[in-house]
């Protein structure tokens, strides 16, 4: 009887972690997606994307776009001075490198056509999140989401209010 006991309760025991790994491995799934890690995505076709990071200061905004076309790539600057209410704007080309693990390295080494003695460099992570673009920057964990997507979300919000 005490066999039986044992023997049961290991049973009921092996059914109960079977159901909790399924639920573990699901997050641990969604905190790899967040990092970044363990994400194949080759596949994903980044040419004509358009990616926006927005920055909202106390005395200024600043939008910031990568435009990626092939091996080129347009970063550009603006600033919405809040006092004033001017906006300024750098303009900057270049070219980009995607290696096999997801890294996207950005050289911009031209201002409006000129060359600057001090390029605009990123490395930037490409990362999936529930079916979302982004581009995080390595260095300051900026998030660079893909316009598409951003548009989508963004409508999605509108039409449950």
């Amino acid at each position: 009887m005490r066999k039986f006991l044992i023997g049961m309760l290991f049973l009921g025991a092996s059914f109960g972690l079977k159901a909790q790994y399924g639920s573990l491995n699901d997050i641990l799934t969604r905190l790899e997606e967040r990092k970044g890690v363990n994400q194949n995505l080759e596949a994903v076709n980044i040419d004509n994307k358009k990616f926006v990071f927005i920055n909202d200061e106390a005395d200024h905004t600043e939008r910031d776009f990568i435009v990626i076309k092939g091996n080129k790539a347009t970063y550009v600057e603006v600033f919405d001075d809040k006092a004033t209410g001017e906006s300024s704007s750098n303009v900057f080309s270049g070219d980009i490198v995607r290696n096999k693990k997801n890294i996207i390295s950005l050289r911009a080494d031209l201002l409006e056509n000129k060359k600057v003695p001090i390029p605009v460099t990123k490395t930037l992570l490409l990362t999936r999140q529930d079916n979302i673009l982004y581009l995080i920057d390595v260095n300051t964990k900026a998030r660079w989401i893909d316009e598409e997507s951003f548009s989508k979300v963004k409508n999605k919000t509108k039409s449950k209010k």
